[in-house]
């Protein structure tokens, strides 16, 4: 039988059908019209959906792009099940391995392995028995970033000082019973300069932005009072972040590389590779540009 959608969008249902939306749902909203309507001038039959949705027929749509799926970490056991089911009837933008792979911040070691610039990464596995002290001793780092190995939106997320470590070794030992954790070296200039953020579409640079933390946070998520800026790129910036793209396996359609910056050099903070915002409204022809690359891969 044939497909009824050529392609639907991935949400969840916060965002699906908001009755009173804010500026940020507002956000998502503009932007997934955006590109709706890029794919629709295109020929192709368009919807959105949940995930989640236990009604949904998968089979019913001929390819699925992930848009704002970002309660898929709070869900995970769950949404690796739907990985499975939903891959094996319909094609996922990006591919499922490539997901599967993403979803994990152990991905960093593996493009360290590859050539890739990544921040020096203490990763601490599920019931391991250390303290956030003998962390310190061990890496010899004095400030430091802790998070979980799987998360999104800052969830969980400490940023770790001598004076404070240790009210946060409870938090640590009971996050550590049922995930993976991971310890980064504190980069100052995530304050100074905040996070550069490229987005790429089948290979090529498209556009990037600027994020910034507000005042005495070094989260840079809106959650936390961050703000987005139009933002051009140096050459080197650019050439990084396609070269990142160009290790993954297999290749993504689309993504974003988020670069914070260490003594002049670009290190990968996250790989965005699942649900990835693309600030469509900073730069509405990369909408058109992602469409064509739909069009000309999958149909």
């Amino acid at each position: 039988m044939a497909s009824i959608i050529d392609i639907t969008l991935l949400t969840e249902s916060r965002y699906l059908h908001p009755r009173e939306p804010n500026e940020y749902v507002r956000n998502i909203l503009t932007e997934d019209a955006l590109m709706r309507g890029a794919l629709e001038r295109l020929g192709l039959r368009v919807d959105r959906a949940d995930w989640a949705d236990p009604a949904a027929d998968w089979s019913a749509t001929s390819a699925a792009l992930f848009r704002t799926t970002w309660n898929y970490f709070e869900r995970f056991a769950e949404f690796t099940r739907w990985l499975d089911s939903a891959s094996a009837q319909t094609r996922l933008i990006n591919p499922p391995e490539l997901v599967r792979w993403n979803m994990d911040k152990h991905y960093l070691a593996d493009l360290e392995r590859r050539g890739i610039t990544v921040p020096p990464t203490r990763f601490i596995e599920r019931g391991e028995r250390v303290t956030l002290a003998e962390l310190h001793r061990e890496t010899g780092w004095n400030e430091t970033v802790l998070k979980p190995a799987v998360s999104g939106g800052g969830r969980h997320t400490y940023r770790l000082r001598p004076e404070n470590a240790g009210e946060l070794e409870e938090t640590f030992r009971s996050l550590l019973k049922d995930e993976a954790m991971m310890l980064q070296p504190f980069f100052p200039g995530i304050e100074t300069e905040g996070e550069v953020t490229l987005v790429v579409i089948a290979g090529r640079y498209s556009h990037a932005v600027l994020k910034r933390a507000k005042p005495g946070e070094f989260r840079v998520q809106d959650d936390f009072g961050g703000t987005v800026h139009h933002y051009a790129p140096s050459a080197e910036e650019i050439a990084f972040a396609e070269r990142v793209m160009s290790v993954c396996t297999p290749l993504p359609l689309y993504g974003r590389v988020d670069i914070i910056r260490d003594g002049g050099r670009s290190v990968v903070s996250e790989l965005e590779l699942i649900e990835p915002e693309l600030w469509f409204r900073f730069h509405p022809p990369a909408a058109d540009r992602l469409a064509e690359a739909v069009r000309r891969d999958y149909f």
